[in-house]
């Protein structure tokens, strides 16, 4: 025992020592690239122009089959939307099976078949390869593009178009590359409601048979498959395939700013701000410098390790991730780095990003930095080849992009052979801190005024048209006209001062449920109320007096705070804008604007410490629009009279309580009519 006990304290001398050489203050130094063994895809081409290639992968009794079709960006113009449903349409029914039956049938023997408009996919157990080529040739080449099929994916299509308006992410896509690119370009055109509703089957149509050709689609097949096997099934599903010309289109790149432009799409309701900044520039993925700049972009925003993360979210506490990068592209390369931030800090956090990239101009990536990207990206690279059709996708990719052919197997080699000097020359390279184009959806009121420090300060609608506004030279026409053209133009001072009382119910619907919006106004009791209902069941209650706004849903009662309250309490007045001058309101012209195509003179009305901005139509008089911190944006599509008064019937509702925009329609107003005391409880 006591030579055991010796033993066992010289063993654990040692340890200690071992362990008292490591150093774990330093990260480890990186070992050699790994050798990648990544194997040569059998290859042929049919007579058709059909590229074929083949990965032989045997351990699971699977094969899967990846098309795609090599066409240039195409304008879709008034028919933007086209190309999102092309692939739902090809799936939509064959000259022999209606959808339900080609679902059926892929179901039945476990199968998966997709489809875009520039690619289609299909995979199964490879006992049933006959009967899935069998399927995915019926797709690809019997599509017949079912009229009830395109309704159906036009309207949901439409309703994530309405999703979309209130999401700040999307719009900000869409606003920046309109702003960058242009709308007549394929790269800055945009699909709205319009768009979609203009595609017709004979678009699809069009469209496949202009585009689906076999001599500009390749064809990846990975798996329990041998490339005599696949040979023979290609030529028996795919050589009937017709070959023929597939028009080219050429776009320009957009020409680069002279200084900075600074983009700012007004969003009201918002409490944060949605940055990029980024420009287009020149690098194709076959360029040489692209492993560098991949690495580039891993220092500059690729995750928490990344400068802009470091900075905006670590250091100064601005937003919970800052991210961005280089993208290659054939067509247009783009940088792009963005965050959400705190509107009041939305100057500091583009200071900021302007900083990172004049940093990395300065040539600044540490061998740290270096060190960690290349693992962060090999590590990405060595998963990604866990998976038999990154083969596939490595192969066409290649063909595709005029890579060299050994371009994947020299990947890693290469980028372990970039040196700290050589980094930073491609930083400063492709990275620049000029030229800048920065984009902005937020409140603008908080920091349009403090960007024109950075460039050119230009204002964009949410859809990405340039905000025109027109300076009013009439010296007659003043905020308080329009708001008295706008009290006639509803039913005149008389006769709405007359209304007591007001009974309205709405009906709208939140992802494919009915709700009902009933308001009760009883001016001599001074009480308002509002319901909103799902079926009997009331959602919540809002109740309204001169002293205060109490909220009911489920179960707890809330009295909202003063500065929310007042939105509420102007219900109590039903016509609020016969009281603006009356209660001291700050009525201020600002110009003319558009509201869904129409003039509109924009006023803002500052009561207390709330402000709100009222678009009245310059033609009619008629207010299109209102928008307001506290109860967000309220669009009105039409109106209708009651009782020889004109009141909304439909309109869009966008703020922070709904996950979408709320469309009501006025299904009964009473006016004057009774109001008891038990339904204003």
């Amino acid at each position: 025992m006591k030579k055991i006990s010796i033993y066992l304290l010289a063993l654990a001398g040692t340890c200690t020592t071992a362990f008292a050489q490591v150093d774990r203050s330093k990260y480890p130094e990186p070992g050699p690239a790994p050798q990648i063994n990544i194997g040569d895809p059998a290859t042929f081409t049919l007579d058709n122009g059909l590229k074929v290639f083949v990965v032989e992968n045997h351990k699971l009794p699977r094969v899967t089959y990846s098309l795609v079709i090599d066409r240039d960006p195409i304008l879709e113009g008034d028919k933007a939307g086209l190309t999102s449903l092309a692939g739902d349409m090809l799936m939509g029914g064959t000259a022999t099976r209606s959808k339900d039956e080609l679902d059926e049938a892929i179901d039945r023997i476990g199968a998966r078949i997709s489809a875009s408009s520039t690619s289609a996919s299909a995979s199964s157990l490879k006992k049933y390869n006959g009967q899935l080529l069998e399927l995915f040739a019926d797709v690809l080449f019997n599509p017949v593009f079912p009229q009830s099929e395109l309704d159906k994916l036009k309207k949901q299509l439409i309703s994530s178009l309405a999703a979309a308006k209130d999401d700040p992410n999307s719009i900000i896509g869409v606003v920046r590359n309109a702003a960058m690119y242009g709308k007549d370009h394929p790269y800055g055109e945009t699909e709205t409601e319009k768009t979609v509703e203009n595609l017709q089957v004979a678009d699809f149509r069009n469209y496949y048979s202009t585009y689906f050709k076999p001599n500009v689609a390749y064809l990846a097949i990975v798996g329990d498959i041998t490339a005599a096997e696949a040979k023979e099934l290609v030529g028996q599903y795919f050589a009937g395939w017709q070959k023929g010309d597939v028009p080219k289109h050429e776009w320009s790149a957009p020409q680069p700013l002279q200084g900075n432009k600074v983009v700012v799409a007004n969003r009201s309701a918002s409490a944060q701000s949605v940055i990029n900044v980024g420009y287009p520039l020149d690098l194709k993925p076959n360029n040489p410098d692209v492993i560098a700049v991949n690495v580039v972009s891993r220092v500059l925003g690729g995750g928490s390790s990344g400068r802009l993360f470091l900075n905006l979210r670590e250091d100064k506490g601005y937003t919970y991730g800052a991210y961005g990068g280089i993208t290659p592209d054939k067509l247009v390369a783009t940088l792009n780095t963005s965050a959400s931030v705190r509107n009041s800090v939305t100057d500091s956090a583009t200071r900021e990003f302007i900083h990172e990239l004049d940093r990395l101009r300065e040539k600044t990536i540490t061998q740290e930095e270096l060190d960690l990207a290349k693992a962060a990206l090999a590590g990405s690279f060595g998963r990604s080849l866990e998976q038999p059709s990154t083969i596939a996708s490595f192969a066409i990719n290649t063909e595709l992009q005029k890579l060299p052919k050994d371009y994947y197997k020299n990947y890693l080699k290469n980028m372990d052979g970039i040196t700290l000097a050589q980094i930073n020359d491609i930083a400063a390279k492709y990275v620049r801190n000029s030229g800048l184009q920065i984009t902005i959806v937020g409140k603008a009121d908080d920091f349009a005024d403090k960007m024109g420090a950075f460039g050119d300060v230009q204002f964009y609608t949410v859809t990405g048209d340039p905000e025109v506004k027109v300076a009013i030279t009439d010296a007659s026409v003043t905020a308080e006209g329009v708001i008295e053209k706008y009290i006639e133009a509803i039913g005149g001072r008389e006769k709405l001062a007359a209304v007591n009382s007001i009974r309205l119910i709405s009906e709208a619907e939140i992802q494919g449920m009915a709700i009902t919006i009933e308001q009760l106004v009883d001016k001599t009791k001074g009480i308002a109320v509002q319901n909103t209902k799902l079926g009997a069941q009331v959602l919540s209650n809002v109740r309204v007096t001169k002293d205060k706004v109490t909220v009911s849903a489920q179960g707890q009662l809330q009295e909202l705070p003063a500065e929310a309250a007042a939105a509420y309490q102007a219900l109590l007045e039903i016509f609020p804008e016969l009281s603006y001058q009356e209660k001291g309101a700050q009525l201020e012209l600002d110009g003319i604007s558009k509201v869904n195509d129409e003039d509109a003179y924009k006023v803002k009305v500052t009561q207390g410490g709330n402000t709100s901005t009222e678009y009245f139509s310059v033609a009619t008089g008629l207010k299109l629009k209102t928008e307001s911190p506290l109860s967000g944006e309220t669009t009105v599509d039409n109106y209708a009279t009651y009782d020889g008064i004109q009141l909304p019937e439909t309109i869009t509702v966008v703020n922070q309580m709904v996950p979408m925009p709320l469309k009501a329609v006025t299904k009964e107003v009473v006016i004057n009519g009774e109001i008891s005391d038990e339904e204003l409880k």
